[in-house]
């Protein structure tokens, strides 16, 4: 907590402990300062008002002060450092501010907030950028801010949802207003726990008060959550797959056998059956990649998976081989740490066949199988080395039955 704080938004933080008492115990965790040139802008836990802010009538101040509490709270900063670091190049700011700005947006305005108008709202981008048209608390409820952006993200191009989310927010007076979480002036100071803890606390005072956010909170799918992201699995499971595990070795005989021979050799006995020692060297690792190219997983999730799995692959020495496939596999493709993209020549389209890609698989006689893919086809048979289904939701997906199942929208 700071005690540096904005003499321009003074007044609006004041009147949250009267209108909203879950967002004005928010607020006490954000660092609130003076400066910039335009209006406000959130930067981690660090909110600064601009000019522009004092010029506004009391009731917008204290929506937009809100907006930007909410950003903190929600760690949309961090959150966007993180988003940043996993796709590289491929990451679109603007793109993540939109998604972020429509989810706050909608919240406060279900909590009878009011904001300078016109706003970007949730409901109104879903329904421009992807033809979606949800009530409010349905969209809160089933959008976060990183599956939010991946989706408008996966429509790129020029009549794209990417670009469509754009030309509708440019419509809504859209202005860019949250940066990454950086170690300048403005650090992202409070942890993800502790954020965690803050917000659960005050959205059950506002509840227990029944006004402002609180009354929200529990249709918000983009609060703080408990669960563990998606990429920790993936590597706990990794993990787990490329153990080095002992091997036998004819090349060396086992202690036991040595003894026992010896004993034979005194006592003039038949000598014991050779038994093999155990190699304390164990061949590189290997994982192998099946991507379903039937259309029905967009190159943003590629290239996200790819980086993560590639990153495992660095740290374990693992060889990593990839095998495109639809209702038929491609011959496989080592990946190498310093190629990272996918190749430019494979095809997309066609139905989805599991078969022939574990077939391929097991050729290859993997520590482990991640397959990336939307489920919509037969498993087939169980082979003998472990799979990892991932798949960008699960909502609605019927369970395999064998391997297990992430999802990248956790």
């Amino acid at each position: 907590m700071t005690t540096r704080h904005s003499s321009r938004a003074a007044t609006a933080l004041q009147s949250l402990t009267e209108i909203d008492p879950a967002m004005a115990a928010l607020s006490l965790w954000c660092a609130h300062r003076d400066g910039g040139q335009g209006i406000a802008d959130t930067t981690g836990d660090t909110i600064t008002y601009g000019p522009g802010f004092a010029r506004l009538p009391l009731h917008e101040q204290i929506g937009l002060a809100s907006h930007h509490v909410l950003h903190a709270s929600l760690r949309h900063s961090a959150r966007m450092s993180a988003m940043r670091d996993r796709l590289g190049e491929r990451f679109d700011p603007t793109l993540w501010t939109i998604a972020t700005d429509a989810i706050v947006n909608e919240a406060l305005l279900l909590a009878d907030y009011a904001l300078p108008r016109p706003a970007l709202r949730l409901t109104t981008l879903l329904t421009a950028a992807i033809g979606q048209t949800v009530p409010a608390r349905q969209a809160l409820a089933e959008w976060d801010a990183e599956r939010l952006y991946l989706r408008l993200q996966g429509g790129t191009g020029k009549d794209g949802s990417a670009a469509r989310a754009k030309a509708h927010a440019a419509q809504q007076g859209f202005v860019p207003d949250l940066h990454p979480a950086t170690t300048d002036d403005g650090p992202e100071t409070i942890e993800q726990a502790d954020w965690q803890n803050h917000v659960t606390r005050a959205m059950e005072a506002g509840r227990v008060a029944g006004r402002g956010i609180g009354m929200v909170g529990r249709d918000l799918a983009d609060l703080p959550s408990p669960s563990i992201p998606w990429e920790i699995h993936l590597r706990r499971h990794l993990a787990r797959a490329l153990l080095p595990h002992p091997y036998p070795s004819h090349r060396r005989p086992a202690r036991r056998w040595i003894a026992a021979e010896d004993a034979a050799r005194r006592t003039q006995t038949p000598a014991p059956p050779f038994e093999p020692g155990l190699s304390r060297a164990t061949p590189a690792p290997r994982i192998a990649l099946a991507l379903d190219m039937s259309g029905s997983v967009d190159d943003t999730r590629l290239g996200l998976f790819l980086a993560e799995v590639q990153g495992i692959a660095r740290r374990v020495m693992a060889e990593v081989w990839l095998i495109p496939f639809d209702d038929a596999a491609d011959t496989p493709i080592r990946l190498y740490p310093a190629r990272l993209t996918l190749p430019p020549d494979l095809r997309r389209g066609g139905g989805t066949a599991f078969g022939p890609a574990i077939t391929m698989a097991t050729r290859l006689n993997p520590s482990i199988a991640v397959i990336l893919t939307d489920l919509d086809g037969d498993p087939g048979p169980a082979p003998r080395f472990p799979v990892l289904w991932t798949v960008p939701d699960d909502t609605g997906l019927i369970a395999p039955p064998f391997g297990h199942v992430l999802s990248m929208a956790h």
